[in-house]
Parts: structure tokens; sequence; C-alpha cells
């Protein structure tokens, strides 16, 4: 690991592991099972709205444990976004000590990143944005879809700039829409496979922006996703002998970067039923 990466994210470690021991179980574990998929859908206007996932607070210990348990990429601190099941901003959040320690650019992304998940999984099928890296490409079967549903501009970019990754981030209770196609977006789940909503986490590579928001996920409890396919990064793009982008054998392939590749997958907390 770097010595900056050491240096950058030590000094919130020690804050974000206390707050992370107080964190509240944001879904009960039994809170949809064995119910029927009409059952799941009925309950859904009153637990997978912003209520009935975590906070700012809460997104805020669960990101600063995340970043600290990482030693990938470039050991930048990083931004979270969690949005609900319909795509609106719920909480917005940074890791270390001051807004401007992170890639500002980041803030955005990691919306259009939240965004992304939630609106291309399902409750039986979850899709990370990391998967979309080679089907969005030039001949790939979803190319162009990085351009199908734009960021709303309007709602990015309004201030005040100082409540940006506060509980009253100015996105909080509005839709950004946008479509992200490389590493970071994650959707989220209750116990059951009830999709509740979707995380982004952008601020880093690619790579470490997802293997973070992985982290993230877990922290939440909101990783219950046993028995479905899984949404985790694949790294199987081969260099294309005409030149060009690589060509992946699986058709959702993502490429590595540095400080992080196929190796850090095994270091990855598990999904849960």
């Amino acid at each position: 690991m770097h010595k900056n990466s050491i240096k950058t994210r030590a000094g919130s470690l020690v804050l974000a592991t206390a707050a992370l021991t107080t964190l509240i179980t944001i879904a009960s574990p039994a809170a949809f099972a064995d119910q029927s998929d009409d059952a799941k859908h009925a309950e859904r206007a009153d637990t997978t709205r912003c209520k009935g996932l975590p906070n700012h607070g809460q997104l805020k210990a669960a990101l600063g444990a995340a970043v600290g348990d990482d030693d990938t990429g470039l050991g930048n601190q990083m931004w979270a976004t969690i949005v609900d099941d319909t795509g609106k901003v719920c909480a917005v959040a940074f890791s270390g000590l001051t807004l401007g320690a992170q890639w500002l650019a980041s803030r955005v992304i990691s919306a259009q990143k939240a965004n992304t998940a939630n609106s291309l999984s399902l409750d039986n099928f979850a899709f990370s944005t990391a998967l979309l890296f080679s089907a969005s490409q030039p001949g790939g079967f979803l190319f162009g879809l990085q351009h199908s549903n734009p960021v709303a501009t309007d709602v990015a970019y309004k201030g005040p700039s100082a409540n940006f990754g506060q509980h009253n981030d100015p996105m909080v209770n509005e839709r950004i829409g946008g479509i992200n196609v490389f590493g970071g977006g994650l959707a989220l789940y209750s116990a059951g496979h009830v999709k509740m909503g979707g995380v982004g986490v952008s601020g880093d590579t690619s790579c470490t922006d997802h293997f973070i928001a992985w982290r993230v996920r877990t922290n939440l409890n909101l990783h219950h996703l046993a028995g479905i396919p899984s949404d985790n990064i694949i790294f199987d793009i081969a260099p294309n002998p005409g030149g060009g982008t690589g060509i992946s054998a699986s058709g959702f392939g993502h490429p590595t970067c540095p400080n992080g590749d196929a190796g850090d997958l095994a270091d990855l907390p598990a999904v849960i039923q």
C-alpha cells in the first residue's frame, strides 16, 4: 500500500471504526422471509423508501470503515450516495475529515452509480455498474447505454456547496438520474432478496470504488444476495488482436486497475441469504 494511502486514510479510520459500532441494523434479516413475491412488493410503499434505508450518519460511518479496511487503489478519500428503489437520493456522505479531501467530481458520480445499480437491478437479479463496462463498449450488446439517461444537472450542482456531503446535501430527496458503466455501484438487498435501492461509491480507481462499495453494503447489512447471480466485478478482459477495447469472455468484464485486480476479490466479505 502506498505511504500516502496510509497517511490519508489513517486519520479517519479511528473515527470511522468507532462510529461503525453505533450502526443500527437497517433491515431485519427476517423482515421479508417466507413471503410471496406479491407480499414483498405490497410492503414496499412502507419499507423501501428513504425512511427504511440508512441515514446520513450510518452511511458515513459505513463508508469510513470500508475505506479503512481497503488497501487497493490510490488511497483516496471517497464519496457515497444511497438512493431508494424509485431513484430518489436518501443520503450523501464523504470519508475524511473535511470537504475537499476527496475528488469533488466523485460526489455526483457516486449518485449516478447508485441510480444505475438500482434502476437496472431486480429482486432476483443484481446488476452492478462494474458488470456494464464491456457490454457498453462499441460492439457490446448494451453499447450506448451510458448516454441513455442523462444526469439531472440542476439537481447535481444545486447549492449551497457548504451542504455537500451533509445530512441536507442538495441532492437529498431529488432524483439524480444518470447511467454509469464502471465499478462502484451496487443494488441494496434486504432479507428475502428484496431490492431496497442502490449505493454508489466514487473517489479512487473504478476497481477500488467497487471494492469499497461492496464493503459499505456489507457494513449496512443490505447484502442479502445469496442464491441469486453474483454482482461482483469480473476481470476477464483479454487483449484484442485487432486493437481497441479488449475482449471479455463473459461479456461483463471490467478492466483491472493499478493496485487492484482479481487477487483482491478474495478479501471481500461474502453475501448472505
